[in-house]
């Protein structure tokens, strides 16, 4: 079946991040219901890759929202795939963080990015628990309507926020390197904590509460709104693919981010030289 037709006045970044926040608000309370209730939990790609029926059923509510409000759009959803193509695509994951969300660890969100031919120019990364709304387009980055800015101390007093390592990453870069990395993170930085909810990473250290973040084997879903809030933020962020550097980050497998001011050098040198041992 064909896509309705796209819209023929391109909308503006602004409007598209309103309906971004407005898809993450609209999502929150049946996400808040069934947080910390009795769940039934499904896997993915192993044991330690979860789903709930309340991903699918937020992904619903969002898919309708956002079509709505953009009629002729598509949605490229972690849970249902894409819906099509058009020159707009929203990048949606309903919950990143779901097997935090379903064991009842706050922390988890809801992420959505706006794509217009191919670049992401608005989105919204939504902590219903927290009640913290992240947002960017081209005026900037928020945090509840007020101006963010990300800056990252040096290495030493530097907190790195990670969902590193998980089963995937220890059967891609091998247990070794893997290990390895997790033990230069932990002399390097002064904290290193694994959360298991990117986007959340990202928009953390966009709002200067952390300071650098990192991941591998990742999904557009999974960084596409968080990056361009924490870029937005005066952050950075260096995505690669088998090694080779993107300037755009939702097409990043492997990255490093981080807040303004410290180049994080090293570990953006391992994580690239890691993410060239990973074939397609």
């Amino acid at each position: 079946m064909s896509s309705p037709a796209t819209p023929t006045v391109s909308p503006t970044p602004a409007a598209l991040r309103a309906a971004a926040e407005a898809a993450c608000l609209e999502v929150a309370p049946q996400l808040l219901e069934a947080f910390r209730s009795d769940m039934a939990i499904t896997t993915k790609r192993d044991a330690h890759d979860v789903v709930t029926v309340h991903d699918r059923a937020a992904e619903e509510t969002i898919t309708t929202a956002l079509t709505r409000a953009f009629p002729g759009s598509v949605v490229l959803g972690e849970e249902g795939g894409s819906t099509g193509d058009a020159s707009l695509r929203w990048i949606v994951d309903p919950i990143d963080g779901t097997a935090n969300f379903a064991r009842g660890l706050a922390y988890w969100c809801v992420s959505i990015a706006a794509e217009v031919d191919g670049v992401v120019v608005a989105g919204a990364v939504y902590d219903p628990v927290a009640d913290n709304l992240f947002a960017a387009d081209d005026t900037g980055a928020t945090r509840d309507g007020a101006p963010i800015r990300s800056v990252s101390l040096p290495e030493d007093a530097a907190t790195v926020l990670t969902s590193f390592p998980v089963q995937q990453d220890l059967e891609l870069l091998g247990e070794e390197a893997a290990l390895a990395l997790v033990r230069d993170l932990t002399l390097r930085y002064r904290h290193h904590h694994s959360t298991g909810s990117g986007a959340l990473n990202l928009a953390h250290v966009a709002a200067g509460w952390s300071d650098v973040t990192m991941g591998f084997a990742t999904h557009p879903w999974d960084v596409a709104a968080g990056a361009l809030v924490l870029e937005r933020a005066g952050g950075w962020f260096r995505g690669f693919t088998s090694g080779v550097a993107t300037d755009r980050a939702h097409r990043a497998e492997d990255y490093v981010a981080a807040g303004g001011g410290v180049d994080h050098r090293a570990l953006v040198e391992r994580v690239q030289q890691l993410s060239s041992t990973i074939t397609p």
